[in-house]
C-alpha cells in the first residue's frame, strides 16, 4: 500500500504505507489513512516528527557497533536509513507551516 502526502506548498510525496504509517505516528497521528492535519497543527507535527527521529537515530547510535555497522554497509547496499526516508515529508511539513496551508494524505 502507498500513501501520497499533499499540501499547496509542495509537490506531492509518496510512501511505501508502513513507513508512512511510522511516520504519522512519530507526528502524534493516529496512523490511519486517509487523513489530515490541519494548517495551525502542522508546526507541532513536524517538531514531533523531528524529536522522535532525532531520538531513534540515538538510540541506534548507542546500541550500534562499529563492526556490526561496516558488515551491515556491506552485506545491505540498498537499505535506506529511516531518518532519511523522512526527509522529503520534513519538507513537505516545512513548506506547510511557512505558507500556513493544511497537510492531507490518502
Amino acid at each position: 500500500m502507498l500513501t501520497t502526502f499533499k499540501c499547496d506548498a509542495y509537490a506531492d510525496i509518496t510512501l511505501f504505507g508502513d513507513i508512512a504509517q511510522r511516520l504519522l505516528k512519530m507526528m502524534g497521528h493516529s496512523g490511519t489513512v486517509p487523513g489530515a492535519i490541519l494548517a495551525e497543527d502542522v508546526p507541532v507535527a513536524l517538531e514531533r516528527l523531528k524529536r522522535a527521529i532525532e531520538a531513534e537515530k540515538s538510540a541506534a547510535a548507542a546500541t550500534s557497533e562499529p563492526d556490526a555497522d561496516v558488515q551491515s554497509r556491506e552485506g545491505d547496499d540498498q537499505a535506506v536509513r529511516f531518518d532519511y526516508r523522512a526527509l522529503p515529508l520534513i519538507e513537505l511539513l516545512t513548506a506547510a507551516a511557512k505558507k500556513n496551508c493544511n497537510v492531507m494524505w490518502e
